[in-house]
This record gives structure tokens, C-alpha cells and sequence, in this order.
């Protein structure tokens, strides 16, 4: 069997290279969103083994897809400084096919366990997730049109769905509207960071919004969108979430507001990182403020 290649330049093996490869903080993430799918869904619950396929399956497929996008863009990479010390762009770890069949072959492995331990519908979410993000976003759109984060955002809605479905294949209310906010929330959450490093966007041919628009009009999409978002994630009181999950979805949703409005006054760096962690601070609440609020209802 072909041993995954490393540059000759490095001693040992790279596995803090490597784990970067996967982008695993992004897979942490995403894996949350099936997670909390899973408990707001009015199924039945799963038991230790399904849990734990659920857990690696999302997990592991939203990995093929951050190493597919690492792989695909390793030459545009050394273009931002953002990305610039990324492994495939240094040569750390050299790009090569045999890294493209392990991309494959993780992916494979991912919605095949699904399948086999949840159920069709889930292994479907799970492989979505995964494209969307790899092909749908990396490949088609990143560098034809602005819209690119708006499309490719989808690849969290669809691990919300994967965990729904492992429990009930027919989607509730909760759920499916968990999945509206996730599409809702990728555009203003990434184009702040867009706004931070538009230089680098630039440089690199990415026609992000800021870069096409400006960072004021981007600011001004970024405070609306933002606005449409905090009012999505109140969709789930109606279908049966509670105190618990308002009192998360507000505090988030305020701090976010708060932030994307003072992006409008002032669109440098300094106030796009600000919205940028205030919306991973909303996401955050609102995740788990709905996994606490369908438990302890349940």
C-alpha cells in the first residue's frame, strides 16, 4: 500500500499537518449541527452504536470534504496569507493523487457506515454535506460568482438533516427550520471574514461579495442577512422549543446584530473579525440552547 507522501523537507511524520489537512475545528462544527438535529428530532432516540456512526460519520465525511478543498485550491492557497501555510501550500505535505484516493475513500467510508447502521436518508444528508462543500462550493462556484458562499452554504443544512433523519427519515418542523438558519447564517458569518481579508481574495481571483462590491455594501448585505438570520431562528419556537432556546437564540441573535450594525458604521478588519465571532458565538447558542431545551422537554 502507498504510503501518504510528506515532503522530503520534513522530519517525522506530520500529524499536526496532517490533522490540518481535515480541518477538524470546521468538523467539530458541523458535526454539533447533526448532533443538535438529532435531539430536536420528535424520533426515536439512537443507540450508543448509531450515536457514535452519527458522530464519526459526519465528522469524518465533513474532513474529506476540508482536505478535498485543501487539495483542489493548494495553489491559490499560497496566493492569501490567510491560507498560505496551509500543508499542500508549503509543500509540507506533497499534493498528490494518493491523497485524492484517501479523500475518495474517507468519504466512501463515512456514508457507507451511515447507510448501514442509520438508514438511507441519513447517508444521503451525510454525502450532500460533503459535496456541497468539496464540488458545489470549491470547484463550481467559489471563482465564478458572489453567490458562491450563499450556494455552498448549504453543507450545513444538510448535517442538520443527517442527524434528523438518522432518528425519523421524516423531517420535523424543528429540524428542517434549524436547517434554514444554517443556510442563513454561512453568508454574513463568512463574508465578514471576507471583509477582513478581501486583499487576499483578491489577490487570489475569488470574487467574494466584498471584493465585487465593496466593503460597505458588503457590511450593509452582511447587516441584513444577519437580520433575516436572528429572525429565522425564532422559527423554532413555533414548532415547540421553549424558554431554554429563546433565551439562547436572542442573547446570540442581539450580539450578532450588535455587531453586523457596527460593521455598518465602520467596516475595517478590526469590526468584521468582531461580527465574524459574534456569529460563531450566535451559532453556538443556538445549538446548544436547542440540544438543552429539546432534552430537557423530552
Amino acid at each position: 500500500m502507498p504510503s501518504i507522501p510528506t515532503s522530503t523537507g520534513t522530519s517525522g511524520f506530520p500529524l499536526r499537518a496532517i490533522l490540518g489537512v481535515f480541518k477538524l475545528r470546521i468538523g467539530v462544527v458541523i458535526t454539533l449541527t447533526a448532533l443538535t438535529g438529532l435531539a430536536v428530532s420528535p424520533g426515536p432516540g439512537l443507540g450508543p452504536l448509531q450515536l457514535l456512526v452519527l458522530t464519526l460519520s459526519v465528522l469524518v465525511s465533513s474532513a474529506s470534504a476540508g482536505a478535498f478543498n485543501q487539495y483542489y485550491e493548494y495553489a491559490s492557497d499560497r496566493l492569501m496569507s490567510r491560507t498560505s501555510k496551509r500543508p499542500f501550500a508549503t509543500g509540507e505535505i506533497q499534493h498528490g493523487p494518493v491523497w485524492l484516493l484517501i479523500i475518495v475513500a474517507l468519504l466512501i467510508l463515512s456514508v457507507a457506515a451511515a447507510w448501514l447502521a442509520l438508514n438511507a436518508w441519513s447517508a444521503l444528508f451525510v454525502f450532500l454535506g460533503a459535496f456541497f462543500y468539496a464540488v458545489v462550493y470549491t470547484v463550481w462556484l467559489k471563482r465564478r460568482t458572489w453567490m458562491n458562499i450563499v450556494l455552498g452554504g448549504l453543507a450545513g443544512s444538510w448535517a442538520v438533516l443527517a442527524g434528523a433523519s438518522a432518528s425519523d427519515p421524516q423531517l420535523g418542523a424543528v429540524p428542517l427550520s434549524l436547517a434554514l438558519v444554517l443556510f442563513l447564517w454561512t453568508p454574513p458569518h463568512f463574508w465578514s471574514l471576507a471583509i477582513a481579508f478581501r486583499a487576499d481574495y483578491a489577490n487570489a481571483g475569488v470574487p467574494m461579495l466584498p471584493v465585487v462590491v465593496g466593503d460597505e455594501k458588503a457590511a450593509q448585505a452582511i447587516f441584513l442577512g444577519t437580520l433575516c438570520l436572528v429572525a429565522a431562528s425564532m422559527l423554532p419556537l413555533a414548532f415547540g422549543l421553549g424558554v431554554i432556546y429563546l433565551i439562547g437564540a436572542a442573547l446570540g441573535g442581539l450580539v450578532f446584530i450588535q455587531k453586523a450594525w457596527q460593521l455598518t458604521r465602520r467596516p475595517d478588519r478590526q469590526s468584521a473579525m468582531s461580527c465574524f465571532h459574534a456569529s460563531l458565538l450566535q451559532l453556538t447558542l443556538v445549538l446548544l440552547a436547542a440540544i438543552a431545551d429539546a432534552q430537557l422537554a423530552f
